[in-house]
Parts: C-alpha cells; sequence; structure tokens
C-alpha cells in the first residue's frame, strides 16, 4: 500500500464528516496524523482541487465534486473560491477575499498554493482590520459613522513594531487613500510578509481582494497587484453572483 495516499484518503474523510468544514488540527487528530504532516497533505489536495481553505476550515473543492456531480458542476457558474483559484495559479501568490457585513470583516475565500502559503491568521483577521491591508481596504470604504463604530468595538493596537500605533494615525493614513488604488501594508500584521488590496464595486456590498508575498520577494507585491486589479472585472461577475445567494 502506498501510505501518503492512505494518509490522504483519511484526510478527505475526515473533512466528509463536516458539512461546514474544518481546521487543521481537527482533521489531524480525527484522522490520525501528525499535524505537519496533516498541513502538508491539505495543502497538496487543495493545490490539486480537492479541498478548499475557507475562513480558516477545509471544506471539499471542485475536483472532489466532480468525482460524483461533474455534470452538475459544470453547470453551474463559477464561484468566488474558482476566480481566486484561478488568479492565485495565473499570478503566482495567495489571493483573499471579503466583505464588510453586518458590522465585521468576513473573509470569505483564501486560495493558495504549497509554494505560494497564505499568510497564518495568528491574531483575529475580523478584530484586526486596522493592521492588514484588507482590512484597511475595507475600513476606507466605510462612512465616518460606520469607522467610528467599527473602530469603538476593535480599538487599534499594534500587533509588530510596523503596525499602526494608535486611531488617529490609522484614521490619518485612511484619509490620504486615493480612490480605487491599491493599499499596501509591509509587516503590519505579520512579520515578514507584505500585502497588497484593492476595493471591488460590488453593488452595494463593500468588499475587497488583496495579495500576499513573502518581503524577500517584495518586488513582485505591485506588478502583481496591478496585473489583478487589470482583470478584476472579469471576476466580477462570478464574485457579485456568490455572495448574493
Amino acid at each position: 500500500m502506498i501510505g501518503s495516499v492512505q494518509r490522504a484518503l483519511r484526510l478527505l474523510e475526515a473533512v466528509g464528516t463536516h458539512r461546514d468544514g474544518a481546521p487543521a488540527k481537527q482533521l489531524a487528530r480525527e484522522a490520525g496524523l501528525p499535524l505537519p504532516t496533516a498541513y502538508h497533505l491539505l495543502r497538496t489536495l487543495t493545490y490539486e482541487g480537492y479541498l478548499r481553505r475557507e475562513n480558516g476550515v477545509f471544506l471539499f473543492g471542485a475536483a472532489a465534486e466532480n468525482l460524483t456531480a461533474a455534470q452538475e458542476r459544470r453547470s453551474r457558474p463559477a464561484t468566488v473560491t474558482d476566480s481566486l483559484a484561478h488568479w492565485r495559479d495565473a499570478i503566482g501568490v495567495p489571493v483573499y477575499c471579503a466583505v464588510y457585513r453586518e458590522g465585521e470583516i468576513e473573509l470569505i475565500a483564501v486560495a493558495d498554493a504549497p509554494d505560494s502559503p497564505a499568510v497564518d491568521e495568528w491574531a483575529s483577521f475580523r478584530e484586526t482590520g486596522h493592521a492588514h491591508a484588507i482590512g484597511q481596504c475595507l475600513l476606507g470604504q466605510l462612512d465616518e459613522k460606520d469607522r467610528e463604530d467599527h473602530l469603538d468595538r476593535h480599538p487599534v493596537r499594534p500587533l509588530t513594531r510596523y503596525s499602526v500605533r494608535d486611531r488617529a494615525a490609522l484614521l490619518e493614513r485612511l484619509r490620504t487613500f486615493r480612490r480605487g488604488e491599491p493599499v499596501i501594508e509591509r509587516q503590519e500584521y505579520a512579520l515578514g510578509t507584505v500585502c497588497a488590496a484593492i476595493p471591488v464595486a460590488a453593488g452595494a456590498t463593500i468588499a475587497a481582494m488583496a495579495i500576499s508575498v513573502p518581503l524577500d520577494r517584495e518586488e513582485r507585491l505591485l506588478p502583481a497587484v496591478e496585473q489583478l486589479r487589470g482583470e478584476v472585472a472579469s471576476l466580477l461577475r462570478s464574485f457579485v453572483f456568490s455572495i448574493s445567494i
């Protein structure tokens, strides 16, 4: 028997028992695997399309769905996850999508790969919007009342030595953002990582997409986000549909 295949199948079986997905640690425990082994296999399965990662949990991906429902899958419109995966492959960087819904930052999809991993959510993205590019991009789209309300509930606090220091400094930064331009963040949320986010026009929904790269590959950041921004119109059709259902 091929052990790695058996271990991957155990992980797929574990994912199948959770309708709303499960995090890597829980899947590793249920599959009886060491966490490093499970994480490597989960990334591989995600890269191959058998799993997808959303909001920190793993669910079945398009490839797994195709095993039993290929025709049904072909008849459905593309989802935001499919779109992000396409641009992850085309641009070669992790791609994130988030919306501001009911007063909170909601990361709705992440597409990454083993050779371009996403930023680990070591501090809640929802509560630390002031410290990462996608959060700053969303906050920059709010009106003053909603922005102040958000910061009352989620106070500004430095996460790294590069983070914005206080509320006044954050508000001043947000005032400097130019409409439609990328929001750049360097090591404010995670050391060794730089990120860029762009606002997305999706009807009445406040939304943003973002990318991240390691600090030692920072020269890729601006070309990559410009490529994403240049093609964002082609994503909007599936994006708007996905968040409206």
